[in-house]
C-alpha cells in the first residue's frame, strides 16, 4: 500500500488533502459541478422561457430524455477500461457542450428530448468515471479523504450553481438567458481541457490509467490470477488480459452485496430531493420554510464537516464504518417518523436533530462506499465495475420517487418507517460482505 511520509500541514489536519499536481482535476470537477447545480435548476425554466412548448410536455420530454439515457454507464464503463476514466471523463464533457449549445435551437418535444439526452449522458459519463479520476489523483491510504474532499467540493459548487440558476431566473427572456448557456458550455469546454492536460502526480495512479493488469483486488472472486504484466499507454506492448465484461461484475457476488448496501443509501439520500418538503407541509403540517432551513443545515454541515469526519474515518474499516452510517440514518428516520406525534415546539427542535443525525450519516457514508467500490473492483475493468456501482445510483433516484409517494399516498409516516427498515437492511449485507473477505482475501485492510 502507498504511503504518504511528508509532514501534515494544517490544510490536511482539517482534512483537506495535499492537491500538489491535481489542480487541473479539481478545478475541472468544480466547474462540472457548478454546471450540474445550475442546469438542474435551470433546464425546465430555459425551455418554458424560450420555446412555445407547453410545462408538462417539457416535464415529460426531459424525463424521456433522461429514461433513453439510463444505460449510457454501461456504455462508459468499457470506455474507461480501454481509454482510462480522465480521457473518459473529458469527452464526457464535451458530449455536455453539444448539448448545452443545442438547447440554443431546440424549439420543438422532440429536440428537447435530443439535447437533453446529450446532457444526461455527459453528465452521466462524468459521474461513472469520476471515482476513477479520484483513483488517480490519491494515494492508496489517503482514498477516503479524497472522496471526502471531493464530496464536499461538490456540494458546495451544486449549491452555488443552483443559486446561480435562481439569479438567472430574475435575468428576464431570450438573450440572458441563452448567454447562461453559451458561457456553461464554455465552461465545460475548459473542464474537458483540463482533464486532457492533466497528468496524475503519483507513478501507481499513473500506472492504474494505462496498466491493463488483474492486480491484487479486494474481491474474492477475482483473487486467482493476479499476475498480468503492465502495458503502458502509449509506448510499448499491450500484455494480454483474460477476458472480463460485465457478467463477470454480476458474478462478484461481494461487489453485488456492497451495490445491494450502497442502494440503501441512495433511498436514504431522497428524503431531501422527494420527501422531506411533502413530509414537513402535509404531514406535520409545519411551513415550508421549515423544509427549506432543513437543506440549508444539511449543506452547510456537509461543507463544514464532510473532509474532517472522512479524515478520522480514513483509517477505521469501512465496512464498519457503513454499519455506524445505517445505525444512524434509521435513528435519523425514526426520529422524523415519531414526530408526527409530537407538539409543534418539539417537533421544531426535533426536525433539526434528526437532521444532523442523517448529514451525519451522510458524511460517514459516502466516501467510505466509494472507497470500497474502487478498492473492490480488479484494475483492468475497474470501469465496468463503477459503471455497473453508477447504475445503482441511477436507478435508486428513478425509483424511490415514485415508491415513496406511494406510500405516503397510504399513510404519512410510512415512507420514514420504509427508509428506517431499509437503512437496518444494510447491516446483514455488511456483515455478509465481510464473511465473504475472510474466506479469501480481506478487503484490502479497508473492510
Amino acid at each position: 500500500m502507498a504511503t504518504t511520509l511528508a509532514p501534515e500541514t494544517v490544510w490536511q489536519r482539517l482534512g483537506i488533502p495535499r492537491l500538489t499536481g491535481n489542480g487541473r482535476f479539481v478545478s475541472a470537477s468544480l466547474i462540472d459541478s457548478l454546471g450540474t447545480g445550475l442546469i438542474m435548476a435551470f433546464t425546465l425554466v430555459y425551455f418554458a422561457r424560450t420555446t412555445s412548448v407547453s410545462v408538462t410536455a417539457i416535464g415529460a420530454a426531459m424525463t424521456l430524455a433522461r429514461l433513453l439515457a439510463l444505460p449510457a454507464s454501461l456504455v462508459v464503463g468499457p470506455l474507461i477500461d480501454r481509454f482510462s476514466a480522465r480521457r473518459t471523463a473529458a469527452w464526457g464533457n464535451l458530449v455536455s457542450v453539444v448539448g448545452y449549445l443545442g438547447f440554443l435551437a431546440a424549439q420543438s418535444v422532440w429536440q428537447i428530448v435530443v439535447v437533453v439526452f446529450l446532457v444526461q449522458v455527459g453528465h452521466t459519463t462524468y459521474w461513472t468515471s469520476s471515482s476513477g479520476l479520484v483513483v488517480l489523483a490519491s494515494p492508496e491510504d489517503r482514498r477516503t479523504s479524497w472522496f471526502g474532499f471531493m464530496t464536499a467540493l461538490r456540494n458546495t459548487a451544486m449549491a452555488i450553481g443552483g443559486a446561480l440558476a435562481a439569479f438567472a431566473f430574475a435575468l428576464g427572456e431570450g438573450t440572458a438567458l441563452n448567454a447562461i448557456v453559451i458561457g456553461n458550455a464554455a465552461s465545460y469546454v475548459l473542464a474537458a481541457t483540463l482533464l486532457f492536460l492533466w497528468r496524475p502526480p503519483h507513478q501507481e495512479q499513473q500506472a492504474d490509467e494505462t496498466v491493463r493488469e488483474a492486480a491484487d483486488t479486494t474481491v474474492p472472486e477475482a483473487a486467482a490470477d493476479k499476475t498480468v504484466p503492465e502495458a503502458r499507454d502509449g509506448g510499448g506492448q499491450e500484455a494480454p488480459l483474460p477476458r472480463a465484461g460485465y457478467a463477470t461484475v454480476l458474478r462478484d457476488v461481494s461487489y453485488s452485496l456492497l451495490i445491494g448496501v450502497n442502494a440503501t443509501l441512495v433511498f436514504g439520500q431522497m428524503l431531501i430531493k422527494v420527501l422531506l418538503a411533502i413530509y414537513i407541509v402535509d404531514a406535520l403540517e409545519l411551513p415550508a420554510w421549515t423544509a427549506g432551513a432543513l437543506i440549508v443545515v444539511n449543506a452547510v454541515l456537509v461543507s463544514l464537516t464532510q473532509t474532517l469526519v472522512s479524515k478520522r474515518t480514513e483509517k477505521a474499516r469501512m465496512t464498519r464504518a457503513i454499519m455506524l452510517a445505517s445505525v444512524l440514518n434509521a435513528a435519523a428516520f425514526g426520529l422524523f417518523a415519531v414526530l408526527y406525534v409530537t407538539p409543534d415546539a418539539v417537533t421544531y427542535a426535533g426536525l433539526f436533530l434528526a437532521m444532523a443525525v442523517f448529514t451525519l450519516a451522510e458524511v460517514i457514508a459516502f466516501p467510505a462506499v466509494e472507497t470500497l467500490s474502487v478498492s473492490m473492483a480488479p484494475r483492468h475493468i475497474r470501469g465496468r465495475y463503477l459503471a455497473t456501482y453508477q447504475l445503482s445510483w441511477t436507478v435508486g433516484e428513478i425509483a424511490a420517487p415514485g415508491l415513496l409517494t406511494f406510500l405516503l399516498a397510504r399513510g404519512e409516516v410510512l415512507p420514514m418507517l420504509f427508509l428506517l427498515g431499509l437503512s437496518l437492511v444494510a447491516i446483514p449485507l455488511l456483515l455478509a460482505l465481510e464473511r465473504r473477505a475472510h474466506t479469501t482475501t480481506t478487503i484490502g485492510e479497508r473492510a
